[in-house]
């Protein structure tokens, strides 16, 4: 077998061959017969009632084909969207909300709600059409924060929503946390802000619908990255069963989240299609994505740690409010009550803890999920507590780090989750000595000598993933001697055409060259999961793995038969059948061959549901220069120490990190989702005003791996798409305050912007 196929070598990506050459077929590539095209009108207005629409001018346009409002929808049964996860995950307790309409329905609740969806022959003319459609708004006061929503009075933004509260929960153990703070001898209190961000994938998302009236069937061809799941939800906002829609996805250009979930256009633009007999077409604009698009984080935190007088963490406290934008969507409610409290506490042992969680509405794009959803929000918490309370009572941050690390497993944390292996105290270790603490005075001396200053900051990361718990794979021989992996997960540009034959390639010894990945298909495989929360190489990996256990019994008994041998007397090594104390042995391609013509494939569909998460973690350390006239922050060094349990592909692993921290550090040095707090306006809604970092931003990544074996899957993994984003935002925030400490600065959340920057060095003297 090539020795690159096993698990733990690199080969070099093999699907980077077609997209370097042009060869990818992403949503905006496919054709199709007598395609129209839809363009939306969307709200100028973050909160108004619809007094009428217009939409006579509109229908008499060149080329439309159909201009439709929320009264067609009515008319065909559709109904309206709601949340992914209804209820509290801990307690069953139903969540306030308000299902949202596909098409806006009496009132719109943040700029960029579709109102109406003109379909022509041309964009052109969808685009001249959409102009003409009218629509009466009468404005309401817009509220863009949680304290503008919970106010007195405040803008009912939805009649099932009191106070716009969605969520009020109340989780721990008060009465020892307050017991652990009447002891204590250091109380620390501080306020956090996990700003708003867009994740901005390089594709955006897109529909392309069409209805076969023979079968009585949608078909979708999607941007997305988890289609089942979809498919599902799109289904029911159809009005009919998952059986008559069937949704596809070719290649596809990043989601970092915002594709996770479902959209109105996933019902509106196949009925469209539908209504005109045609199959139609919508790609979203670069605008489309600020205004439309999940959006994430949005989340305001107070925290009190205390401690005792040798500095071991006794309780934490924590108070925190989520805005949620116009609507409950997709699993932002999970994500406050699963995601959000999971691993509260981290990688450090702390013995009570309680937690406050408020979800609230506001005039907002929805939010959705990203790198991490909740576990960033948990981590940056802790992290810039601990940083907090190193200063306030006098010890170094990183021995009080030292001091309250876990170092024993399995850990169960003060929720009673588990987390199964780790080397936590390692990866600290390692991380720091690999960022040469030694040397920072002298390259502080040297920042200052040229007129800047610099700061070190540091975070310890973990995060759960898993994602949804069910996965299933379909392993087949095919009659040309290749074989074909069809999953339920799905590749979105992480690597998953290198690494999953790369799994089965270990395990069955064919070579790596004749397997091939199949994927993006409801009707290829029953069910998929398919890719968030890290999930693809643990859930579709495992699956792949017992398949392959399958197979080899299967294999066997075949192999017995040709090689005149006991099935007991047969081993499998490296893609061959041998049987013992003789020369005789038969390859698994060929075994395929007889198993075949006996009519006993050895095809193989493997179908688990997962009882445990994996739990990466690690160290991330930051160094950042900044400039006292203006403000501006250099993101100098960038060391990290991850835990992915075992590597299938390093080359992959690493690749992913990269991009998790570039995605981290770009929230905590320059991106923001800014709505003007008066009008309820976005004003960061394009790429003029919303900076994503570039690589001349980022220093060259120092990554190192310190890998513990997982113990709940067989391949001994962990996710590993999301740690950067995870410990890179507290990391670079607890530097950039270590270098403004000069100045008194003790409080600072992100983005750090010259001008922000500039301005605290100010208002701390």
């Amino acid at each position: 077998m090539n020795a690159s196929s096993k698990i733990g070598d690199a080969p070099k990506r093999r699907e980077d061959d077609r997209f370097l050459k042009g060869g990818g077929a992403y949503l905006d590539d496919l054709t199709f017969d007598s395609l129209a095209h839809a363009v939306f009108v969307r709200s100028p207005h973050p909160h108004a009632v619809i007094i009428d629409i217009d939409t006579i001018t509109a229908r008499r346009a060149p080329g439309v084909l159909a201009v439709l409002t929320i009264a067609d929808a009515d008319a065909d049964g559709l109904q309206p969207m709601r949340p992914g996860v209804e209820a509290n995950v801990q307690t069953g307790e139903k969540f306030a909300f308000m299902p949202q309409p596909l098409l806006a329905r009496d009132k719109v609740r943040f700029v960029g709600e579709p109102v109406a969806l003109v379909v022509a022959e041309t964009r052109a003319q969808a685009m001249d059409a959409a102009e003409l459609v009218s629509v009466g708004y009468a404005p309401l006061p817009a509220v863009t924060s949680h304290e503008a929503a919970q106010e007195a009075g405040a803008p009912v933004i939805a009649d099932a929503v009191p106070g716009n509260l969605c969520l009020d929960w109340r989780h721990g153990n008060a009465a020892a946390v307050d017991a652990a703070f009447a002891a204590a001898a250091h109380v620390v209190t501080h306020r956090f802000v996990n700003h708003r961000i867009v994740t901005n994938p390089m594709e955006p998302r897109g529909v392309v619908g069409s209805f076969d009236p023979a079968e009585d069937r949608y078909t979708a061809h999607v941007s997305a990255q988890a289609i089942h799941n979809n498919r599902d939800f799109a289904a029911r906002w159809l009005g009919v069963t998952p059986d008559k829609v069937r949704f596809i996805a070719p290649d596809v250009g990043g989601g970092f989240g915002a594709k996770n979930m479902t959209y109105p256009e996933h019902a509106l633009i196949p009925w469209a299609a539908k209504r005109v007999g045609r199959p139609v077409k919508w790609i979203a604009t670069r605008s489309e994505v600020f205004l439309t698009d999940h959006q994430a984080r949005d989340h305001h935190a107070e925290a009190t740690l205390a401690l005792d007088t040798a500095g071991n963490f006794l309780a934490l406290r924590v108070s925190s409010v989520a805005c949620l934008g116009g609507y409950m969507a997709g699993g932002a409610g999970g994500l406050q009550t699963f995601q959000y409290p999971h691993l509260q506490g981290t990688i450090y042992n702390l013995p009570a803890i309680e937690i406050h969680v408020q979800a609230v509405l506001t005039n907002q794009t929805p939010i959705g999920v990203t790198r991490g959803p909740g576990f960033g929000e948990t981590v940056n918490i802790l992290e810039r507590s601990i940083d907090r309370a190193a200063r306030q009572c006098g010890f170094d941050r990183a021995e009080l780090r030292r001091k309250n690390i876990v170092r024993i497993f399995p850990m169960t944390n003060a929720f009673g989750f588990v987390v199964d292996s780790g080397r936590f105290a390692e990866c600290f270790d390692n991380a720091l000595a690999n960022a040469d603490l030694p040397g920072f005075a002298a390259r502080r001396a040297a920042s200052e000598q040229r007129g800047a200053l610099r700061g070190l900051g540091y975070a310890c990361h973990i995060k759960a993933t898993g994602g949804p718990p069910s996965e299933n794979v379909d392993i087949r021989f095919e009659a040309d001697g290749t074989v074909s992996i069809i999953t339920g997960t799905q590749t979105i540009g992480q690597g998953h055409e290198t690494t999953f034959p790369q799994i089965l390639a270990h395990r069955l010894g064919v070579a790596n060259a004749l397997i091939h990945l199949r994927q993006g298909d409801t009707d290829q495989i029953p069910m998929g999961g398919g890719h968030g929360s890290s999930r693809a190489t643990y859930m579709g990996g495992t699956a792949i793995w017992r398949a392959s256990d399958t197979i080899i019994q299967k294999g066997i008994v075949i192999a017995a038969k040709a090689l005149e041998a006991a099935p007991e007397d047969i081993r499998f090594e490296d893609g061959v059948f041998l049987a013992d104390g003789t020369n005789r042995s038969i390859g698994i391609l060929d075994v395929a061959v007889l198993a075949r013509a006996a009519n006993t494939p050895l095809d193989t569909y493997h179908h688990w549901t997962r009882d445990a998460m994996t739990f990466p973690n690690g160290t991330h350390v930051a160094e950042v220069e900044i400039d006292r006239e203006t403000g501006r922050v250099t993101l100098d060094r960038y060391i990290a120490v991850d835990d992915y349990g075992v590597l299938v592909n390093p080359m992959i692993a690493s690749g992913q990190a990269h991009g998790a921290i570039a995605q981290g550090s770009g929230q905590a040095l320059m991106e923001a989702a800014v709505y003007d707090p008066s009008s309820g306006q976005p004003v960061s809604a394009s790429f003029m005003d919303y900076a994503l970092p570039r690589a001349a931003d980022l220093p060259s990544f120092d990554l190192s791996f310190n890998g513990t074996p997982c113990t709940t899957n067989p391949l001994g993994v962990k996710g590993a798409g999301e740690a950067g984003a995870v410990g890179g935002f507290p990391a670079i925030a607890n530097a950039v305050l270590d270098a403004l400490a000069p100045f008194g600065v003790t409080g600072f959340d992100g983005p750090a912007t010259p001008f922000r920057i500039w301005r605290a060095m100010r208002e701390g003297g």
